[in-house]
Parts: structure tokens; C-alpha cells; sequence
């Protein structure tokens, strides 16, 4: 299994990064996503996108979940990006586990570090963003603590437009970042 340690993303571990979140795409939203769209996604082309937007805003936090010099996950975490919400609310933009190392609890370290971070960054109210059809994840997120608020967006992929929903969390209430958080999530709002 290896020691998994959870630390500040890095640009070194962009190609981890990008590695986990296609084929993090590719397992998780089979069916849900047109697979032609899943299929068009490239590691390559997740690495360029990525080293141009990473650091790029100090507010944003990127963790990592590194097994013995590997990723093998990836959370993003800072201020929600919803109009109906204040500069006191964080979001989860991101939540992924490489798809072979799920159910090995990276996705409820993952998740525990991000309540955690959303703590100490003072966010009072955390979101985050889930295909509606991504059952696997809001039962991840549920069992985190996270309830859907009745918000629903459309997210486009590709040509079609799939139902998104939000969750909300507030971390000041849950002290024990409960206890029973699922495993191996993944999801990612944009």
C-alpha cells in the first residue's frame, strides 16, 4: 500500500495531477458524459492547461495525495465561485482518486484536509458541484456531511448538457469531519 501523504500540490506533480483527472473522468463518468467527449480527453492536453492556470491565483488551494512519490489523488479547494454566495463560503472545485487506488481511503484523507484547510481559512459555508447522475460520489459526499441545497445547473460536455447539483457543508459543525466519510470519490464541477 505505501505511505500517503497529503501536501500542497506542486508544478512536479502537474502530469500526476492530469493523469488522475482523465482517467478519473474517464472511470467516473462513463454513461453519464458522452463517451466521445471522454475519449477526446488527453493527459497531454490536461498538462499544457494545467501549468497555465497552476498558482495562477493565491486563494486557490491544490492538495495532493502522494503514495510514495506518486499521485494518487488530488483535491482543489477556494472561494465559491456561485453569485448567490459571500466571501465567507469555499467550494470543492475538484475531488479525484487515480480509479485503481479507489476504496483505499485517499478520498476521505482528501476530503478531510479540504474541510480542514476550508476551516482554517475562516469559509463558514463549503459547496461543491456533482453530476446529478454521479451517484457513487454523492454518496461520498453524503456520507462527508455534505446535503444537496436544491440548486441545479447545467454542465456542458461536449454538445450535451448534463444536470448539475450543489452540496453544501458547513465545517464549524462537524468538529469530527465525520468519521464515516466514503471512499474514493470523484467529481469535479468545471
Amino acid at each position: 500500500m505505501g505511505t500517503l501523504t497529503l501536501r500542497d500540490m506542486t508544478a512536479q506533480d502537474i502530469p500526476g495531477v492530469s493523469a488522475v483527472r482523465i482517467t478519473g473522468w474517464q472511470a467516473a463518468y462513463a454513461g453519464m458524459i458522452p463517451q466521445d467527449h471522454l475519449d477526446g480527453l488527453t493527459v497531454e492536453a490536461d498538462i499544457e492547461r494545467r501549468r497555465k492556470i497552476f498558482g495562477a491565483n493565491p486563494d486557490i488551494q491544490n492538495v495532493v495525495a502522494d503514495r510514495d512519490g506518486a499521485v494518487a489523488g488530488w483535491g482543489v479547494l477556494g472561494p465559491c465561485r456561485d453569485a448567490d454566495r459571500t466571501p465567507s463560503d469555499g467550494e470543492i472545485y475538484a475531488l479525484y482518486v487515480a480509479p485503481g487506488l479507489i476504496g483505499q481511503g485517499i478520498g476521505r484523507a482528501l476530503m478531510r484536509e479540504l474541510v480542514s484547510r476550508a476551516r482554517r481559512a475562516d469559509w463558514h459555508t463549503l459547496y461543491l458541484w456533482v453530476l446529478e447522475e454521479n451517484h457513487r460520489a454523492r454518496r461520498f459526499y453524503e456520507r462527508a456531511g455534505f446535503t444537496p441545497d436544491g440548486e441545479r445547473a447545467p454542465w456542458t460536455a461536449g454538445e450535451i448538457s448534463v444536470p448539475e447539483i450543489r452540496y453544501v457543508h458547513r465545517p464549524a459543525a462537524d468538529p469530527d469531519l465525520r468519521t464515516g466519510i466514503g471512499s474514493g470519490a470523484v467529481a469535479e464541477p468545471a
